[in-house]
């Protein structure tokens, strides 16, 4: 894993706090990219509104143009002419054609006959890219509306129809089952895979991070990632752990309801962008993350706690792993009083009752602001 960083300036103060510069929405804030592809991209998104973004690349795709699985399905799909084609990812089908071009196989030709059907914008391109015509494509974007589309007879009957489906990676047994089970003759064609990628010590990490509740949120932009994020939480013994962290406290911003759809069906409540783009994904997560944590006032003092740093007056104030746990306990029980053993159990390095009089010693002197209370034998509160 890797992490972004900002050079501090020579004028810095000393005590944590940022200039009095604007304060990005986003800092304070910790967001993992479990993306392969286009990850730069998403983290620069994140980046460039103050995130601290940790990158953990789920999956890794793995092209079949030499696989005996997509030759044996491209000569199916020539042996007889195609009534329909699914086209489900616009690099998936592109290198499909690539691939047959390369096997001097008349794939192009043959498909200009067919009815070729886009699961998305890219596929589309993809499509138009390759001089074919794309004769629909779903405004949800899901292969169940396409599924939906074509039991509806709206591409006309489908008993004894050809129809050949470009995977993206994953089987669509939904899909394909569907429309076999209407009378279709479905040709599957497997371009791609994914699988885990070959160093998969930063994903592995991850899951331990995001058990710990280290992470406020994870980004997910495909299905199989969102699912190999699951499977190595399992090997490494922590799904149990990832799966009450994604119900408490960090947020699972998926890309679009197909990639929710693995985290869904294990219980976890995903949010999504209203449109399935890497923008519209960044601006998902400014929009939740800030929401979730209110600002207090304590005094003069305005107080917002964020994942790894405090907003104190509209600046915002990084503190040490110590003191930070403790505010955040404090936090999350505005004006009530917090016991020491409970604030001991906040700090990773446990101890006893002085590491917790130490921790607040050193959060009153990073804050400088008299918010944190002393109640005598019960505790801690913030004075909210």
């Amino acid at each position: 894993m890797t992490e972004s960083s900002r050079d501090i300036p020579v004028d810095s103060p000393l005590d944590g706090t940022t200039p009095d510069t604007e304060l990005l929405p986003l800092a304070g804030y910790t967001v993992a990219v479990t993306a392969a592809r286009r990850r730069e991209e998403l983290g620069a998104l994140l980046d460039r509104r103050g995130a601290r973004v940790l990158y953990a690349p789920a999956i890794r795709i793995v092209p079949l143009a030499d696989d005996a699985d997509l030759v044996s399905a491209t000569r199916e799909v020539l042996a007889a002419p195609v009534d329909l084609v699914v086209a489900t990812t616009g690099v998936g089908f592109r290198g499909w054609l690539e691939a047959a071009e390369a096997w001097d196989l008349p794939l192009r030709q043959h498909l200009a006959g067919a009815r070729v059907l886009a699961r998305g914008p890219k596929a589309r391109g993809a499509i138009r890219g390759a001089g074919l015509v794309d004769a629909w494509s779903p405004a949800s974007e899901s292969s169940a509306e396409v599924l939906e589309h074509l039991l509806a007879g709206r591409e006309g009957p489908l008993p004894g129809r050809r129809i050949a489906v470009q995977l993206h990676g994953d089987p669509l047994p939904d899909l394909v089952s569907g429309l076999r089970e209407a009378g279709a003759d479905v040709i599957q064609v497997p371009v791609y895979r994914w699988v885990l990628p070959e160093d998969t010590a930063p994903l592995r990490r991850l899951v331990t991070v995001i058990a710990a509740r280290g992470v406020d949120a994870v980004a997910f932009t495909s299905a199989p990632a969102a699912a190999s994020l699951l499977q190595v939480a399992a090997e490494e013994g922590v799904r149990a752990g990832v799966l009450a962290a994604f119900a408490d406290s960090v947020l699972p911003v998926c890309v679009g309801p197909v990639t929710a759809a693995p985290l869904e069906a294990a219980g976890v409540a995903t949010v999504q962008p209203e449109r399935a783009r890497l923008g519209a994904l960044a601006r998902e997560v400014v929009a939740r993350l800030p929401e979730r944590d209110p600002v207090l006032t304590s005094g003069p003092h305005t107080v917002q706690v964020r994942g790894y740093a405090v907003v104190l007056d509209g600046r915002l104030v990084e503190l040490a792993p110590g003191p930070m746990a403790v505010l955040r306990a404090l936090g999350r029980r505005p004006g009530a009083v917090v016991s020491r053993a409970d604030l001991l159990g906040e700090l990773s390095g446990g101890g006893d009752a002085h590491a917790v009089e130490m921790a607040v010693t050193r959060l009153r002197a990073g804050l400088g602001a008299p918010i944190v209370e002393t109640v005598v034998k019960r505790g801690y509160r913030l004075a909210v």
